[in-house]
């Protein structure tokens, strides 16, 4: 489900003063299925996903943890950070 993750400054920043992770995800995929399949695949809770498509094509979702689960403990726990 999960493209691939994006790790930019801004995606970075995102993670630790909003509490959201960046992610590529394929176009068809829902707001519901990237919020279900990232609260099962990586043991979280998501409160918001919001998406946009990119101009190379590509849809992008930003993804906002609940509080009780940190953004940006979750990419260094993958070995994204």
């Amino acid at each position: 489900m999960i493209v691939r993750f994006v790790l930019t400054e801004k995606s970075l920043r995102l993670a630790e003063r909003e509490n959201k992770i960046t992610i590529i995800v394929p176009r068809n995929a829902s707001k519901k299925e990237i919020r279900d399949y990232v609260e099962k695949t990586y043991n979280v809770k998501v409160e918001k996903v919001n998406t946009l498509i990119t101009m190379t094509g590509e849809k992008k979702a930003y993804v906002k943890l609940a509080p009780e689960y940190n953004a940006y403990d979750l990419l260094s726990r993958l070995g994204l950070v």
